[in-house]
């Protein structure tokens, strides 16, 4: 699991929205540090409470919460700029390993001053940052809880003062045996032990309250009788179902027979007789239609070419009778234009060259319109335009023709098809047998089918008593049995209590003997006194930390300076995180505490480095300073840089990227 992004919008003192890039990969060497500078009240714990709200919202162990309700929390976090109308926001994108593929999720919680409900709103976004999710909205508690357990969340989200706290005490705080029971995987038996105690008082207290409710014997005796009555129905009903099937193949045989010797076209008789009637009238319409069209145009039909050479003769004619009359005039005008030019002072050999050239025009109009023959239709404007309505109507009418003449056919046809279906009809006594066996052979599959029907429904109505039998035979015997089971499981709870409470034992023994040894090899690589410790036991139950010399003697904790406490505590929090197997990403606020310089050069060149491929450090100036930054910067350890800078003025703080003290 990896933290890629972390947004804040009005929220506690970071106004507006701030974007902080959490991401640590590269296509360069690996980094693993993203760095964050802020003075004390600057909103580095703030930063970090928003990490535990994102992931876990109302179960978060918020460290500025104290004992405030979840409602009022959310307001205390609203920041004192925004705006009634303006919400807070906390956005946490994070991706790990699912199906083997790496997914991304974007948590996203809203709310409101005084928020409705006293809640934040949860919305998971995917991969692409705009579809929801809205399957892990539901069941995000149980699904976040698979990744990152909110009972060891502080081992991987912690500050310096739980680090203070855990180097102080003899044995580690509550919350932090809790966590660790959890990483150990420790609570799982102590749960199971827990829910069988439970179930043992259940069990106890059914087993009081058992009392007998029937007769066995008698139940059993109806029940067999009922069994030998289901059985005689069931025989019957196969019988009534063997006839109903010959009935009703004898009905269609005598149905097939009535059809196939005319009995149903016997029936048809008067109807297909009355369709022959009908038809017949059909065919007496269109022939009179017929007729009525070879009484006017149609006749012509017969002579179309003639009627195109007319058509074509006349209106030759016609065009050279117009030529004829265009030319009269234009010799006519032509005349009168030489007079007048004659009149005018024009020379005479011009005046004779125009008189051609008229004359060659009017002869070359007039040839162009020419016939070899004289004409012999002699046929007016009128006469054509007639003869081309007769031409218009005729084609109508040939249309329509066809049309009477296709439908004609047809209507033959049918009439043809009811004449032979008439007379494969059967005679009248030979059609009343027919139909008497069909007849006789429905009532016989009616009275079959009735007769089945009752006996289906004694046979539903039997088998509905003899489950309810059943039912009532089993609940007794279930009783009785149960009762039996119920005290088997009270005798068997308590050895396998016994046996877990071993298992438990050996669990402890076997996980803490593991991370003892993670332990004392995470100090040793802190610590610049490399004989001061050979071995560290872990208590089972207080899982407080005992260190031992290389004699053998224990060494008192006392002995231990305050910063070598505190680097057996990070030892401490370090071998757990390894023990568990889980690759989590580490924040830490306030990481040095009060560290000397030496052991804080062992923590910033040995621990921050390695601590997870993901470390958050939220730091003040005095913790990492210029010398420990330079040393992670040199050391190519850092990823990312922020400075979280704190207007007192405007009690609010900026997040500067590429940006630290120095």
């Amino acid at each position: 699991m990896i933290f890629l992004e972390l947004v804040l919008q009005n929220f506690g003192p970071y106004s507006g929205r701030q974007v902080i890039n959490l991401d640590t990969r590269s296509e360069e060497n690996h980094r693993p540090i993203i760095l964050l500078g802020g003075m004390n009240g600057g909103g580095k714990t703030t930063l970090m409470d928003s990490i535990r709200l994102a992931l876990y919202g109302q179960r978060a162990q918020c460290s500025t919460r104290g004992n405030l309700s979840y409602s009022d929390f959310l307001t205390q976090c609203v920041n004192n700029k925004a705006t009634p109308a303006e919400k807070t926001r906390i956005e946490l994108l994070f991706e790990h390993i699912e199906d083997d593929k790496p997914v991304k999720y974007r948590i996203v919680r809203t709310w409101e001053k005084n928020p409705k409900d006293g809640k934040d709103t949860l919305g998971i976004l995917g991969d692409d940052d705009t579809w929801p999710v809205d399957s892990l909205v539901n069941i995000w508690d149980d699904y976040i809880e698979n990744l990152l357990p909110i009972g060891i969340s502080n081992l991987f989200l912690f500050d310096g003062e739980q680090v203070k706290e855990l180097a102080e005490q003899e044995t580690p705080p509550p919350i932090v045996i809790e966590a660790i029971r959890g990483l150990l995987g420790l609570e799982l038996a102590d749960r199971l032990a827990v829910d069988l105690e439970i179930l043992v008082n259940r069990k106890r207290k059914e087993v009081a309250e058992i009392k007998d409710l029937a007769n066995l014997e008698e139940i059993e005796k109806r029940l067999t009788q009922y069994q030998e009555d289901y059985q005689e129905i069931e025989s019957e009903l196969a019988k009534l179902n063997n006839q109903t099937e010959e009935l009703e193949t004898q009905q269609r045989e005598a149905l097939d027979k009535f059809i196939s010797e005319g009995g149903k076209i016997a029936a048809e008789r008067n109807q297909l007789e009355q369709q022959q009637k009908d038809k017949l009238s059909i065919v007496e319409d269109i022939r009179q239609s017929m007729g009525e069209l070879a009484a006017d145009v149609l006749p012509l039909a017969l002579i179309p070419n003639l009627l195109n050479q007319v058509q074509a003769q006349g209106t030759q004619e016609f065009c050279y009778q117009q030529v004829q009359l265009s030319k009269d005039v234009l010799i006519e005008r032509d005349q009168r234009l030489l007079n007048w030019l004659n009149q005018l002072a024009i020379n005479l050999e011009q005046v004779d060259q125009i008189q051609s050239f008229l004359k060659e025009d009017a002869e070359s109009l007039y040839t162009g319109y020419a016939q070899s023959e004289a004409p012999w239709l002699l046929a007016d404007e009128e006469s054509l335009s007639q003869l081309d309505n007769v031409r218009y109507h005729l084609q109508n009418a040939k249309k329509s023709a066809q049309q009477h003449l296709t439908k004609l056919q047809g209507v033959e046809e049918e009439i043809i098809t009811l004449e032979r279906q008439v007379q494969t009809a059967a005679e009248p006594e030979a059609y009343q047998k027919l139909r008497e066996t069909v007849e006789d052979a429905q009532n016989q599959v009616s009275q079959a089918k009735a007769k089945c029907e009752t006996t289906r429904r004694k046979f539903a109505e039997l088998t509905d008593v003899i489950e309810r039998t059943k039912k009532e035979l089993k609940e007794y015997t279930d009783k009785n049995l149960d009762g039996k089971n119920r005290q088997h499981i009270i005798t068997a709870a308590a050895k396998v209590q016994e046996t877990l409470k071993l298992f438990r034992e050996k669990l402890t023994l076997k996980k803490l003997n593991k991370l003892e040894e993670e332990v004392k090899n995470c100090f040793l690589y802190l610590l610049h006194k490399s004989d001061l410790v050979r071995s560290i036991a872990i208590d089972t139950k207080t899982f407080s930390l005992s260190i031992y010399d290389f004699n053998g003697k224990p060494v008192p904790k006392h002995r231990l300076s305050a910063g070598e406490k505190q680097l057996l505590a990070i030892a401490f929090l370090w071998g757990l995180a390894k023990v568990s197997g889980l690759r989590l990403p580490v924040a830490i606020d306030t990481p040095l505490g009060r560290l000397d310089s030496s052991h804080r050069n062992n923590l910033v060149e040995k621990y921050f480095p390695s601590a997870s491929h993901q470390v958050i450090l939220l730091s003040t100036d005095t913790e990492i300073g210029k010398k420990e930054v330079e040393i992670l910067r040199n050391n190519e350890a850092i990823a990312r840089e922020y400075l979280l800078k704190y207007d007192s003025h405007n009690r609010e703080t900026s997040v500067i990227e590429n940006q630290y003290f120095w």
